[in-house]
């Protein structure tokens, strides 16, 4: 009798020595750098991603009939959306190809090899051999550029290349502004060679 008491006293304090042990384990390691960074993932995820922007002449009511006009077609082969964020955002982790049309339905084309659009602010980043080719065979060659759609200003910080066949000129620089079909253009800094094409 006595052996069996000391054996279930033995076994009641064994099980009382495990349970405050696992009450006293706790994690106080403080996580820094990428071990705190929450992972993100994306609330959705489109492949052949094909979006068309259109917009009509003028603002209709609701029994209003009229046609709309297509200003841009977005392509991409994968596209993931991150508007389940507090600062909501769209990747295009695989490149994109944009292509805009002006009020004479002349197309230009960008594409770049990555790219984000951010929906609260309405600002594009694009990255990655970013290349606009206008409709008269203008092109801008640049490794990162930023289009502000809110205003129609498209800008950049980085070296660019500018062709303008229409002066067979080649300007080399580094950071620029300019409006969206080119009509107003400033390059903060140019160098190397720039080809002139003289008059006759």
């Amino acid at each position: 009798m006595k052996q069996t008491s000391k054996n279930n006293l033995k076994s009641l304090a064994t099980v009382f020595a495990v349970a405050i042990l696992f009450m006293s384990c706790k994690d106080n390691y403080q996580r820094v750098g990428e071990e705190a960074v929450k992972p993100i993932f994306p609330q959705g995820v489109a492949q052949n991603f094909i979006l068309t922007y259109t917009e009509t002449p003028k603002e209709l009511g609701s029994e209003d009939a009229d046609s709309s006009k297509v200003i841009a077609i977005l392509r991409s082969p994968i596209t993931e959306d991150f508007d389940n964020q507090s600062f909501r955002y769209r990747t295009f982790p695989e490149g994109l190809k944009v292509d805009f049309f002006d009020d004479k339905n002349q197309k230009s084309v960008i594409t770049a090899d990555y790219g984000i659009v951010y929906s609260q602010t309405n600002l594009i980043d694009l990255q990655g051999n970013v290349v606009i080719e206008t409709h008269d065979g203008k092109k801008l060659e640049t490794p990162q550029l930023f289009f502000d759609r809110k205003n129609s200003w498209i800008f950049t910080e980085e070296e660019f290349t500018y062709t303008n066949p229409e002066d067979g000129t080649v300007m080399d620089g580094e950071g620029m502004d300019f409006n969206r079909d080119f009509s107003f253009f400033k390059a903060h800094k140019t160098y190397g060679l720039m080809t002139i094409k003289e008059s006759e």
